[in-house]
């Protein structure tokens, strides 16, 4: 309780999977926190920051300054600006330790197919796209993220959050999580179900471990939190074990410590299963993490602060409010069997943390109430064939417990998919399901055959083996503005359940057409936002350039050829005008100079070059190469260039594109920094 106390120190994380990743670290520790060193806050010492034991690479580190220390202090501003900047751009993530927990005892790997039950506000949700992109030479791993959230609004939250990564194999949906929709999947022309590799159900719960950060927890909170909290959890965590593979990991999390949401809703999910579940022991996972093991006896209080041990004592007038699912099994012999202690309870004052839960469950086998494939209306049950590893729940009998789609709805669906325009995914109708919040556009494939494609795989000499099909719009009528790419493994997944699903958001973008785009040789140009999916596929208009070309391009609006390197402007000067892909090479040979490969997308002009590259991303950039930020700029006239104005440059079409109806401050590159006006474009 002490602990709960006092403020939680302010954590951050580097992400990961970028080449940068290294870059930054650096860039933290011979920087930002040397100057940290030896400042005093409001009488307070700071403490150098230290890497947290149990995070792999030391890419997560925490300080002694809470966070408000940290936004309200003078001496703290550069250091503040930086986490903002940086956590902007994607390459770090301002996350609670005990919140990247969950997603590392997932052990995902690239090719696993993974749901995110819960997934908003999207910090852990990062970094299991970050697992997917382990190998950054892979453009498209083979496995995917489809995250969820029952909240329309925060779906958008989420959806900011991805884009910071730039995947093409992340998907937003909005369901309640208790009866998330089966999905159905194209497997050599017949569609299976889709079974995840690994689930992430980290539930809505009452957040007493969240003390330290959410003040309000100590004015609301009650012991009927828990009670009314539980049946949800419970039909989450079935639901989540149900769309599991055989073989498959999933992890159960709370940032409560009550029992009641913890091993009450474990215990009750095992005893379901029938030995279907069983729980992993992790206690090695993690070295240098310090926990509790699960409990095996509580009791459950009531909100007037009356105790029951078992649910027998539990008067009649009390069974709506407290169920049996809430007590420890009574048969001693069921209850070690379930091996409760190999869940891991995280208490605050262990390692100056906020108190948290997890437990990792592994499917044996299918639950025992999908053994069987329900009748279909009208027609004999047909087996399907079973999904990998070994036999799976083929079409699925729901308990009267679970909600969601059943084996006729699934037939049903799959008969009506092959009236749908070819290649678009658009809202469901209304009658299958209730549209809350923004009405979606629609997420249209583009037609290998299409016209569109052949200028722009003319322009950029696009590989034969790049995937045109995975290529979609959000538009069906119209000029197209956006080109958005989403993996082979998630298209299949969107064309397959348009019906079923309410998604929000897929795809990265990779091309804009350009305001006056016709009078060029191709009318797209490159988006940054896709710019490393999509340079492994492009063959020309590639420009190398040196550190310092590279420093020239970020700093000055547009810069002249004669300001750039002999070695630049050999290359451009027989380009035609239109979008380039500005490449730094690092030198080995040359360790003070940035060791990580970039990639910008830029602009040649009649006699100059300039960047399309985000202000965040820009700053990054000058940072890494040990470039203070300079002064904000006070964006006067940042008005888009007009269309059809004639300029040879037109920034990002203003349309909110891939964020379909979000506000348009949620759209990270709605317009490069400072956008130019006309006059300032390259002639």
């Amino acid at each position: 309780m002490e602990a709960l106390r006092e403020p939680l120190p302010a954590t951050l994380r580097i992400t990961g999977y970028k080449s940068h990743a290294k870059e930054i670290l650096h860039c933290l520790k011979n920087k930002y926190f040397k100057e940290l060193e030896d400042l005093e806050v409001d009488g307070q010492k700071v403490e150098m920051p230290q890497p947290l034991s149990w995070y792999p690479e030391e890419l997560a580190w925490h300080t002694n300054l809470s966070r408000k220390i940290l936004r309200k202090s003078p001496q703290l501003e550069k250091f503040h600006q930086f986490l903002v900047s940086e956590t902007e751009s994607g390459n770090i993530s301002r996350q609670e330790a005990v919140s990247m927990i969950p997603p590392l005892l997932l052990n995902a790997h690239p090719h696993h197919k993974i749901l995110d039950m819960c997934a908003a506000p999207g910090s852990k949700t990062t970094q299991l796209i970050e697992m997917l992109h382990a190998d950054m030479s892979v453009p498209f791993p083979e496995g995917f993220v489809i995250a969820n959230d029952v909240d329309n609004k925060r779906c958008y939250l989420l959806v900011h959050q991805a884009k910071r990564l730039s995947s093409p194999c992340i998907m937003v949906v909005n369901h309640d999580a208790s009866s998330i929709p089966r999905l159905t999947i194209d497997v050599n022309g017949t569609k299976e179900i889709l079974f995840y590799d690994r689930i992430l159900c980290d539930v809505p719960c009452s957040g007493d471990g969240t003390m330290r950060k959410n003040i309000d927890v100590w004015k609301k909170w009650t012991t009927l939190n828990s009670l009314q909290l539980h049946g949800l959890q419970l039909r989450i965590a079935t639901r989540g074990a149900e769309q599991l593979v055989e073989g498959g990991r999933m992890v159960y999390s709370t940032c409560s410590l009550n029992p009641i949401e913890d091993e009450a809703v474990i215990a009750s999910l095992l005893e379901k299963s029938e030995g279907a579940l069983e729980l992993a022991d992790v206690s090695s996972e993690l070295p240098g993490l310090k926990w509790m093991p699960g409990i095996t006896h509580w009791k459950v209080m009531t909100k007037d602060g009356q105790w029951f041990s078992e649910w027998e004592a539990v008067p009649h007038g009390r069974h709506t409010q407290i169920r049996p699912t809430m007590f420890p099994p009574s048969d001693p012999e069921k209850l070690q069997a379930m091996h409760l202690e190999r869940c891991l309870r995280i208490l605050p004052h262990h390692q100056n943390t906020g108190g948290f839960f997890v437990a990792v469950l592994v499917k044996k086998s299918s639950m025992p109430w999908n053994k069987r494939p329900p009748k279909l209306q009208g027609r004999p049950a047909e087996p399907r064939e079973p999904m990998r590893p070994g036999p799976a729940d083929s079409a699925e009998l729901e308990s009267k417990a679970v909600g969601g789609v059943g084996g006729a709805e699934l037939a049903e669906t799959a008969e009506n998919d092959g009236s749908k325009r070819d290649g678009v995914c658009g809202p469901p109708p209304s009658k299958k399901m209730k549209l809350f919040g923004f009405k979606e556009d629609p997420f249209v494939f583009i037609p290998e055959d299409d016209p569109l494609l052949l200028p722009i795989q003319k322009f950029y000499a696009l590989d034969p083996s790049f995937p045109k099909m995975n290529l979609l719009t959000r538009t069906t009528e119209g000029k197209k503005r956006q080109l958005y790419m989403v993996s082979k493994e998630l298209r299949n997944v969107l064309l397959n359940n348009s019906e079923r699903v309410k998604v929000i958001n897929t795809g990265i973008k990779v091309w804009c057409r350009n305001n006056s785009g016709e009078e060029f040789d191709c009318p797209f140009r490159l988006a940054q936002e896709g710019i490393y999916t999509l340079y492994p596929f492009i063959n020309s208009r590639i420009i190398t350039v040196s550190m310092e070309d590279v420093k020239i391009l970020l700093t000055q609006e547009n810069p002249f050829f004669r300001k750039l390197s002999s070695e630049t402007y050999s290359q451009a000067k027989d380009l035609a005008k239109g979008s380039v892909v500005l490449k730094y090479e690092p030198d080995p040979t040359k360790p003070d100079a940035l060791q990580c490969p970039v990639v910008l997308c830029g602009w040649r002009g009649k006699a100059s070059i300039r960047t399309f590259v985000p202000k965040n991303e820009r700053l990054h950039y000058l940072r890494m190469m040990g470039l203070d930020a300079p002064a904000e700029k006070k964006a006067a006239g940042a008005g888009l260039a007009p269309e059809g104005t004639g300029s040879s440059a037109p920034p990002e079409d203003g349309d909110v594109g891939a964020e379909g109806g979000a506000e348009p401050a949620a759209s990270v590159d709605a317009a490069p920094d400072p956008a130019p006006t006309e006059a300032a474009l390259p002639r």
